[in-house]
């Protein structure tokens, strides 16, 4: 009986989540080595399922880099980073889009539609929803060439959108088409927080394998639960915030300024992480909201 009493409590303090959040979208991007456990994976996927079920309407972008590399070293080709970014050229491309597209993105519509959720693919090889131009990073007044990798520069909402509206998960590959048709490798995290800003979302979660922002990443109880703009962009300056975080929070930051409400870093190694940060009073990860005037 206690048991299904808490069960009970649990649903009731889920279901003011619920109302709140019907029919609104929640952008969710997909990273780090949580994408390595099928387990986990599968789990997030349910609770995307779960989302789904209840009226909100969930829209998914994927990294892949850890796929990436080691397709690329079973290719015998050398995997080069310039300033964290990785270089991109023809054949390199060529193992990106089919890693990104035919594997990993066709992995998670086949175990949502498994869980008698609609999805739909939307990438280069599909319906792309990116488009974007040539990144070019600056040092000493000097432009650095990347190769084939793009900033997305603008976002096919309506078709999100109308996928949204019609009871389908869209599934988006972080990779974008140019303005002569060409492909674009882009940065995942950054490319979500466009996709979050341009449809207006309610919510923009990013799953990773780290538990939120900590002041000490070593130390597990410096950990922020809620956070500010003014107190990330702080973080950022004394290079607390730095590396692979950096550009997590830079995309939360983008989505925040594009409108959407609020944006959380989760780790997806919890078992419904993402059920536990949005339908809970305290979630699993770190609150990221706009500053208050």
């Amino acid at each position: 009986m206690q048991e299904a009493i808490a069960k009970a409590g649990v649903l009731a303090e889920a279901l003011k989540y619920i109302q709140r959040y019907y029919e609104k979208i929640v952008v969710i991007k997909f990273g780090g080595s949580v994408m390595d456990d099928p387990e986990a994976m599968r789990n997030i996927l349910t609770d995307v399922v779960f989302m789904n079920f209840v009226g909100m309407r969930p829209v998914l972008i994927h990294g892949g880099g850890k796929a990436i590399n080691q397709a690329m070293e079973e290719r015998g080709l050398e995997v080069q980073f310039v300033q964290g970014r990785r270089y991109t050229d023809q054949r390199t491309l060529t193992v990106v889009e089919h890693v990104l597209c035919n594997e990993i993105n066709a992995d998670i519509v086949k175990t949502l539609e498994e869980l008698d959720c609609n999805a739909m693919e939307l990438h280069t090889l599909s319906s792309c929803v990116l488009f974007g131009e040539r990144l070019f990073l600056e040092e000493d007044d000097r432009k650095i060439d990347l190769g084939m990798v793009g900033r997305v520069t603008h976002v096919n909402a309506e078709l999100i959108e109308l996928l949204c509206q019609a009871d389908t998960v869209p599934v988006i590959a972080p990779l974008a088409r140019d303005k002569t048709g060409g492909k674009l490798n882009c940065n995942a995290d950054t490319a979500a927080g466009e996709v979050a800003a341009a449809v207006k979302a309610e919510k923009f979660v990013v799953v990773s394998d780290t538990h939120g922002i900590r002041r000490d990443v070593k130390d597990p109880e410096s950990f922020f639960p809620n956070i500010s703009e003014t107190e990330i962009r702080e973080l950022v300056s004394d290079g607390t915030i730095s590396s692979g975080m950096l550009p997590k929070v830079e995309a939360c930051l983008h989505a925040l300024a594009g409108g959407v409400k609020r944006a959380h870093i989760i780790d997806g190694r919890f078992p419904h992480a993402l059920l536990l940060e949005i339908f809970s009073d305290r979630g699993v990860g770190t609150l990221i909201q706009k500053d208050t005037a």
